[in-house]
């Protein structure tokens, strides 16, 4: 993380579609008052970073794959990026996936780390 880069932070429409599902995970865990936390963590506190130092996730094309399966995607992935850098971003609860390229940052995806582990049985059917 070097220098100030004032970079914009767009949305995408997966990135909020996975809002929708992260606000619903949170009422089925009788949470809802975390998705407001949520809500005010990206707006004051991961935008904010992400215009100052678009850089500051862990790249992730850096992740060893584990599988045939995964070299393959990795490998598939790798030219559709042009020269966008694909980061992640951990913050609290959260993993944010992120492209960024030219000064600016287009949010991806965005996950509670325990949204699978809670209903196994419904993903696994």
């Amino acid at each position: 993380m070097s220098g100030r880069h004032n970079a914009s932070v767009r949305l995408t429409a997966n990135f909020e579609k996975n809002l929708d599902a992260i606000e619903l995970f949170l009422a089925q865990a009788d949470q809802s008052a975390a998705f407001v936390k949520l809500l005010d963590l990206l707006a004051t506190r991961v935008v904010a970073n992400l215009e100052k130092y678009p850089g500051i996730g862990r790249p992730f094309l850096e992740h060893r794959a584990g599988s045939v399966e995964g070299e393959f995607a990795l490998s598939a992935l790798r030219p559709r990026l042009g020269g966008a850098a694909l980061r992640e971003y951990l913050t609290g609860d959260y993993l944010i996936l992120y492209a960024e390229q030219d000064k600016v940052v287009h949010l991806l995806s965005i996950k509670h780390h325990r949204q699978l582990s809670f209903d196994l049985e419904t993903h696994w059917r």
